[in-house]
């Protein structure tokens, strides 16, 4: 199902994705696989993904963070930096810390993100 889920996003078929994984929440466990992916389109496409599954699921995105919180790790700054946009938007206390941590990345634009993300995650813990 991962190699499936980054072809079909690859290829644009977002709202395919979405769908599925509305009708199979169990699925947002792949999240952290799509954003890890090398493919800009695929990580573009995961982050309207989860925003909009984050609309009425949010809760089932949490199954995602543990994977996520590892990506925030990644030696591309580009996915760290889409990594803490994601956990902004999915809010979960969880990754606060490593959020925190985050704002020390050598990459000036991750720690950027990271406060964005931090502040995005207090608007929606209020």
């Amino acid at each position: 199902m991962r190699a499936m889920l980054i072809e079909y996003m690859g290829k644009g078929f977002l709202e395919n994705i979405i769908a599925m994984m509305k009708q199979d929440p169990s699925a947002v466990r792949f999240i952290p696989d799509l954003l890890g992916d090398d493919a800009i389109m695929v990580r573009l496409g995961t982050t309207a993904l989860v925003e909009e599954l984050a609309k009425e699921h949010r809760q089932a995105l949490a199954v995602a963070v543990p994977g996520l919180l590892v990506l925030l790790g990644h030696e591309n700054p580009t996915i760290r930096g889409d990594t803490a946009n994601v956990l902004g938007i999915i809010g979960d206390r969880s990754a606060r810390d490593a959020l925190r941590e985050l704002q020390k990345d050598a990459n000036p634009a991750v720690r950027e993100i990271a406060e964005d993300a931090l502040r995005e995650m207090g608007q929606v813990d209020a």
